[in-house]
């Protein structure tokens, strides 16, 4: 029989996982969470811009796939983890515009994610221009549309498929394209207009 890898684990061991897990083995759990944690929060903090907020959608992410996996049907445990968490994006996206607070616009770069990208062998006026190119990635990522920030980000930044996309966010295909389309667009428009430190 082949296996086909999934971050870290055979589909078959996902599968194992799962069933346990939804046995209620608080160990399988734990073992998909450690498997799929970085993706889930590189998905929140792209989207949502800042790294208290990621954490935190991250979490309540986690905390509903555990309530939910009695109803999980099958299929992609990867795309229903995603869903979930772009669920809990738009989520957290609602409490901070209750709570009026900054908008995305004006991002603060999170100086732990960014240590953690970081090539330690790179000089230091390499990483420094790492770090800026990052930094104004992220702010054009923040000043899209949502509906566009989050189909780029998952196509763009985690790679899913067309159709890994419209599963992951219930739209339609066509739909996925012409906003995964849009995004790219309007993403190459800001970063036109960026002056470009890297690049000197």
């Amino acid at each position: 029989m082949v296996c086909v890898l999934v971050e870290g684990l055979t589909l078959m061991d996902e599968q194992t996982l799962l069933a346990s897990a939804r046995a209620g083995d608080p160990h399988a759990f734990n073992t998909l969470v450690r498997t799929y944690q970085d993706m889930a929060y590189n998905v929140a903090y792209r989207v949502l811009g800042e790294a208290e907020a990621a954490a935190d959608a991250t979490q309540d992410a986690f905390l509903s796939a555990y309530r939910a996996l009695p109803a999980f049907r099958g299929g992609s445990f990867k795309v229903w983890l995603l869903r979930i968490v772009t669920n809990s994006c738009y989520d957290q996206l609602r409490l901070r515009k209750r709570r009026q607070q900054t908008s995305l616009d004006d991002l603060a770069e999170d100086a732990d994610y960014a240590s953690a990208l970081a090539d330690h062998g790179e000089s230091p006026e390499e990483a420094i221009l790492r770090g800026e190119l990052a930094r104004v990635l992220q702010a054009g990522i923040a000043s899209l549309p949502l509906d566009q920030r989050i189909v780029l980000v998952l196509s763009d930044v985690q790679g899913l498929s067309y159709e890994e996309i419209a599963e992951t966010t219930g739209i339609a295909l066509g739909t996925v394209k012409s906003r995964l389309s849009r995004a790219r667009a309007r993403l190459r428009d800001f970063l036109g207009h960026v002056r470009e430190p890297w690049a000197v």
